[in-house]
Parts: C-alpha cells; sequence; structure tokens
C-alpha cells in the first residue's frame, strides 16, 4: 500500500516510543513491587509480543503491492501477525489472572 516517504518512519518512532515507556514502567514497577513476578513476566511477554505483531502487520503495510505474489504474501504478513497478538492477548489474560489471585494475609 503506497504511503507518503515519512508515514513509516513515523509509525515505527511512534510506537517504539510509547512501548519502549510501557516496557520501562513494566520494569519499574517489578523492581518495586517483586510480590508478584509471575505478573511481571507474563506482562513483559504480552509487551514483547505485540511488538512482533506490530512488526509484522507493519511490513505487510510496507509490502511492494507491484510484487507478482503481493496479495498472498500481504495476507501471510497480516495473518502472521494476528496469530502472534492472540499469543500476546493470551499472555495478557494469564497476567492479569496472576495480578488478581487473593493473596492470603498471615494473622498476627
Amino acid at each position: 500500500m503506497p504511503l507518503e516517504q515519512e508515514v513509516m518512519g513515523l509509525l515505527i518512532g511512534g510506537f517504539s516510543f510509547v512501548m519502549g515507556i510501557a516496557i520501562l514502567v513494566t520494569v519499574s514497577l517489578w523492581v518495586n513491587n517483586k510480590n508478584n513476578s509471575w505478573g511481571y513476566i507474563w506482562t513483559l511477554l504480552h509487551l514483547l509480543l505485540v511488538s512482533v505483531a506490530v512488526y509484522f502487520a507493519l511490513k505487510a503495510v510496507a509490502f511492494d503491492y507491484n510484487h507478482p505474489m503481493a496479495s498472498e504474501e500481504i495476507s501471510f504478513q497480516v495473518s502472521v501477525s494476528g496469530v502472534v497478538w492472540a499469543l500476546s492477548m493470551v499472555c495478557l489474560v494469564i497476567a492479569i489472572f496472576s495480578f488478581s489471585k487473593e493473596r492470603k494475609s498471615i494473622p498476627s
């Protein structure tokens, strides 16, 4: 799909900036609160998988549509992006379950 020359760089830069902040916040929360390490691990895995899914989606958007098998290649890139995104959502759900586990309080 034809895009203006600057658009792809802006998409990559903007996504990288936001994802970098999200990863830094997650890691800093993990360092400050070591009670639930598995929740933070699943959250980081989710963020990394979302990044991979966006990578494949951007490859599909930037694919040369004049290529003889462009439709098939773009469809493949979009499907890979969708599968990786679905896996990232599974990781997010596991992280939410991990964070929402009720902690047993120790009586004093």
